[in-house]
């Protein structure tokens, strides 16, 4: 029981209430400048995109730099992203990093209710991202993700190998295209067949993503949007009556699904002086759902090294609450 009611909550992860398919905390987004601006990355070649967001982001690296980002959030979730980075001059760039996120606090219960203890689970996902710039105007990129879901102690780790393949192109100096394939290959396996009479072998598989957008950007101000088609394959099952042999037998039957989902996103910032910009977006989720969210960054010397420091708050829909996000970013 304990372990099928871990497996059950660890669905949702650390996540949005939604959000029942494997990988659900790598899809949330990278820092609190992607997140603040409704994480509507795609195509912004400032600099200051992640290229977790699309490898083909590297070759506009400023600098060498290091990420460190951590956030608060309610019901026990917890949520940790580090990103190294660095251009490839003169004509790439590379970038690497960790997402970690974790639910703590679960109440295990036996078959009679009596409290057995508690439990707690943590995914990871190390990427390393790989851009190329193509000419006069286009890029193109690779990101190789590898994760790993640690659902229940007696309960081999689940682990999984994800492909991203991405490209940006520049129509005009203010506007720029860019267009993602998202998580190819990866999925979750485990086998929970020796530890509970209802268990057996699972395999989750990540949501495909495609994911189109541009940027148009400003002397002060730039403005992002962002379109995802988002395709679920999932196992429904049903109980059937059938004759088999002269008697009446009930059967599990199983039938592949395909799912399909939109998702929208949309961002802004203005740099209200060099070293301060304010920034602000909005992103779809399940049921016509709305994230908004809203942040800011300061740039200032530290003991001679430069630091960048953002903040975003993100409104959780479902009645999660309030998400607040810190990134510290070093230029080495």
């Amino acid at each position: 029981m304990r372990v099928a009611l871990t497996i059950s909550l660890v669905l949702f992860g650390p996540s949005l209430a939604h959000a029942q398919h494997a990988g659900a905390f790598a899809r949330m987004g990278f820092g609190a400048r992607g997140m603040g601006m409704g994480n509507a990355m795609i195509a912004d070649a400032s600099g200051y995109a992640s290229p977790y967001y699309n490898p083909a982001l590297a070759p506009y690296l400023t600098g060498q730099s290091l990420d460190v980002s951590a956030a608060l959030m309610t019901l026990d979730r917890q949520l940790q992203f580090l990103q190294l980075s660095t251009p490839l001059r003169p004509r790439a760039g590379i970038a690497g990093g960790l997402i970690h996120a974790g639910v703590g606090n679960f109440d295990g219960r036996d078959a009679s209710g009596y409290h057995t203890g508690t439990f707690a689970t943590d995914e990871f996902a190390f990427f390393i991202a790989f851009g190329l710039k193509v000419g006069s105007r286009a890029t193109v990129g690779a990101g190789l993700a590898l994760f790993r879901s640690d659902l229940f102690a007696n309960v081999a780790p689940a682990r999984s190998i994800g492909v991203d393949l991405g490209m940006t192109f520049r129509v005009t100096e203010q506007l720029r295209l860019g267009a993602v394939v998202d998580d190819l290959l990866a999925s979750y396996s485990w086998d929970t067949s020796k530890h509970h009479s209802a268990g057996g072998n699972n395999t989750d598989v990540f949501p495909k993503r495609i994911r189109i957008g541009a940027s148009y950007q400003l002397p002060q101000v730039s403005f992002a949007v962002e379109y995802e088609s988002r395709f679920t394959t999932t196992e429904a099952r049903r109980r059937s009556v059938e004759l088999v042999g002269g008697a009446l037998r009930e059967l599990i039957v199983s039938e592949d699904l395909m799912l399909h989902e939109i998702r929208f996103r949309a961002g802004a910032e203005y740099q209200l002086v060099p070293a301060l910009a304010i920034r602000g977006g909005a992103t779809t989720v399940a049921q016509g759902a709305l994230r908004p969210s809203a942040g800011f960054s300061v740039q200032k010397p530290l003991g001679g090294v430069a630091v960048r420091a953002a903040y975003a708050f993100i409104l959780e829909p479902f009645a999660l609450g309030t998400m607040h996000l810190v990134t510290l970013r070093f230029y080495l």
